[in-house]
């Protein structure tokens, strides 16, 4: 099944046919796309489905942790071999090294690959002591993560991330365990580094208006085996500078909101097609 393509600039990342199986249960199914990259700015794509469709084996093929049974996975042209510094990962459960503090755990990444990056101990410092004050923890760069709250210790995570420059950041479901207030500020958050930092970044939600606040782009996986049913673009408002829960208020909001809903309804109805990667989406309501 053959996903939209897009337009013809350079993919930084691309599925020519991938399916994965583990033993005899197929995961993702046929998946092509391309995601594109210009020279100023990465694509931000957010990927929603039902509970198993394969959401989190996509990302873990990107990141080089699973291998496709058949087709291709390329990043920048390249055949994904294995995992790589040019692209990061942020997962669902809290990932820092709980002995390290905030600084250190930023800097790690970089000590392992300080030969390859050239930057020596004072650039590395510099660097991370910069990536944590944009994540907001300048007060908090010597506390350990058990000192920290679950919001601080993601925004730790995110700053470790971004500390090697990774052209990719893969994402999956990464505020789900925070509380409302935390969610919609990291939110918040993700977006203007997004919009200042400029990396390309997949990621996998839950939750419709989170997938239509933070992405350009919204994916929509069918029900195991996964595929992308719906690729839905036109309609996504921006929100750069945009608090949430003022974007939530306002009318293209809401439409995209309804459209990407209406769209996950059909899927898990099992209403789409095989070829529904190539069918339209639900037309927005009458803003009138």
């Amino acid at each position: 099944m053959t996903a939209p393509t897009g337009d013809n600039k350079t993919p930084i990342v691309e599925f020519r046919g991938v399916t994965i199986r583990f033993g005899s249960f197929t995961a993702v199914s046929d998946i092509s796309f391309r995601v594109s990259v210009t020279p100023d700015q990465g694509e931000f794509v957010t990927i929603i489905g039902p509970s198993g469709c394969g959401k989190s084996t996509l990302l873990n093929a990107i990141a080089g942790f699973l291998k496709p049974t058949q087709g291709e996975a390329l990043v920048m042209g390249e055949p994904v071999r294995g995992p790589g510094r040019d692209r990061g990962m942020i997962f669902q459960q809290y990932s820092s090294f709980p002995h390290l503090t905030v600084l250190q755990n930023v800097m790690f990444g970089l000590r392992l690959n300080r030969r390859k990056i050239g930057l020596d101990r004072s650039s590395m410092r510099s660097r991370a002591e910069e990536l944590i004050a944009q994540v907001g923890l300048a007060d908090h760069m010597h506390k350990y993560p058990g000192q920290l709250s679950g919001g601080q210790q993601q925004r730790t995570a995110i700053a470790r991330s971004l500390a090697l420059e990774p052209r990719i950041l893969l994402m999956d479901e990464p505020f789900s365990a925070l509380d409302e207030p935390t969610r919609l500020e990291m939110q918040e958050l993700l977006v203007e580094l997004w919009h200042r930092v400029h990396p390309t970044i997949l990621c996998v939600t839950h939750s419709v208006a989170e997938a239509v606040y933070l992405g350009q782009r919204v994916w929509i996986f069918t029900q195991a085996p996964g595929q992308i049913a719906y690729d839905i673009m036109d309609c996504i408002p921006p929100s750069v500078g945009i608090p949430p829960l003022v974007a939530q208020e306002r009318t293209e909001f809401k439409n995209a909101v309804y459209v990407v809903t209406e769209a996950f309804r059909r899927v898990s109805e099992g209403s789409t097609k095989d070829t529904a990667a190539e069918s339209e989406p639900p037309e927005p309501r009458d803003s009138t």
